[in-house]
């Protein structure tokens, strides 16, 4: 059984938990009840959709919860998240490995670290509460976690401690300062556009972050917001400029394969690079419906996964794409290679499905060691070989069948 063990370095957090935590934003309530950020978009177009109702206008009293609720927002930008027994049973959206370390991140800004591949968790040092949707290790040392309100967050000792690098007052700022040099016929438009993420607050959520290692990498999320880094994260510059996203659609995922950068999106969108990031081109797809991400083969295959089950592989950089069985009907939400080879893909129905043909075809497992069908939104291989899964109800490590052995019956 899991059980989460003392972590030296709490003393200043644990003051600073004992404070009453902040009132749940609408994005923090979201990332705990969707997990995969499923309910992203129809919250967000709503929103939208009843602004433009009302005119432009927004009711007093409207505007006095809306006040409430930023000021909470850049206080969970101040807070640590809260060091507790009970963070082992929290919603966690992201696994990942750091060497022989498993990393998890979730709501309210917390970040959990096993040593002893998934048996025990310690809680790391994390200097804000905001929900965390993403994270990648480039080593055993360096990673970095990105999240709502604009948060990218770095760690230097394998998931231990963190810093911010950026959040979204800063990335507002890079924004405007950016926009104030454009030129051409799109220079309005893209003042305009910067500006309103300065009057929007910091509640820009970040979905994903892709490095390449220890110095290139990207921050990515709704609305087409893009972020570069060529330094480490020391410094970031706004390139949602450089994608063919006229409509803004969420960017949910992003992965390198076959010497090109995708990213994957809302709406059947999906976005490549071939010149190392400095632009990306919209792709033709066979799905309208959203892409929650992809899973990159070592051959160069590459697999966008998403709504009701739908995934679809391609071997020649997205020129053509053949579609995947993968037997479900539940949005798929996360993936990962295994050290054999084998490619597995988890759903928000509680499915792992396991592919031994480099995602040609997908086999959902079932068994006494896999848990109930609960939304799960992330899933990592720990040393041994068990799968780590990550979603709703906290972390679970389960063993699979070897790649000798049937597949269990479902």
């Amino acid at each position: 059984m899991n059980r989460l063990t003392p972590c030296a370095g709490h003393a200043t957090m644990a003051k600073a938990a004992a404070a009453p935590p902040p009132a749940r934003t609408a994005s923090a309530a979201l990332a705990a009840c969707s997990a995969l950020v499923l309910a992203l978009a129809p919250f967000a177009r709503a929103d939208d959709a009843h602004a433009a109702s009302a005119g432009g206008r927004v009711p007093a009293a409207a505007a006095g919860a809306a006040g409430t609720a930023a000021t909470a927002v850049t206080a969970a930008l101040r807070q640590p998240a809260p060091v507790t027994p009970k963070a082992l049973h929290a919603a966690m959206l992201t696994v990942g490995v750091a060497g022989h370390r498993i990393v998890a991140a979730g709501e309210r800004g917390t970040i959990l670290y096993s040593d002893d591949a998934g048996s025990t968790w310690r809680q790391a040092s994390v200097p804000v509460s905001v929900s965390l949707t993403a994270l990648q290790f480039v080593d055993a040392k360096r990673g970095w976690a990105v999240g709502h309100q604009g948060v990218v967050l770095h760690s230097t000792d394998g998931g231990a401690t963190w810093s911010k690098q950026l959040d979204g007052i800063q990335a507002a700022q890079l924004a405007l300062r950016a926009a104030a040099e454009a030129t051409g016929p799109d220079q309005a438009r893209v003042r305009a556009d910067a500006q309103r993420l300065v009057d929007d607050g910091p509640d820009k959520p970040f979905l994903d972050v892709h490095f390449d290692g220890p110095r290139h990498g990207y921050a990515l999320g709704a609305y087409n917001l893009l972020f570069r880094t060529a330094d480490g994260g020391a410094t970031w510059q706004p390139w949602q400029g450089r994608t063919a996203n006229p409509k803004g659609l969420h960017l949910y995922g992003m992965r390198a394969a076959g010497g090109a950068l995708y990213i994957a999106g809302e709406q059947g969108l999906l976005l490549r690079s071939t010149d190392q990031g400095a632009s990306f081109s919209a792709l033709a797809t066979p799905y309208k419906g959203s892409y929650f991400g992809l899973l990159a083969a070592r051959s160069g295959a590459l697999i966008a996964f998403g709504l009701r089950g739908n995934a679809f592989r391609t071997e020649d950089q997205g020129a053509s794409w053949s579609k995947v069985e993968t037997g479900v009907q539940a949005a798929l939400a996360g993936g990962a290679e295994l050290a054999d080879g084998t490619l597995v893909l988890v759903s928000q129905g509680g499915d792992v499905l396991l592919s031994r043909d480099q995602g040609r075809s997908f086999a959902p497992q079932a068994g006494p060691a896999l848990p109930p069908a609960l939304p799960l939104a992330a899933v990592a291989q720990a040393p041994g070989g068990a799968l780590v899964l990550a979603g709703l109800r906290g972390l679970r490590r389960v063993d699979i069948p070897s790649a000798s052995a049937p597949a269990l019956p479902r």
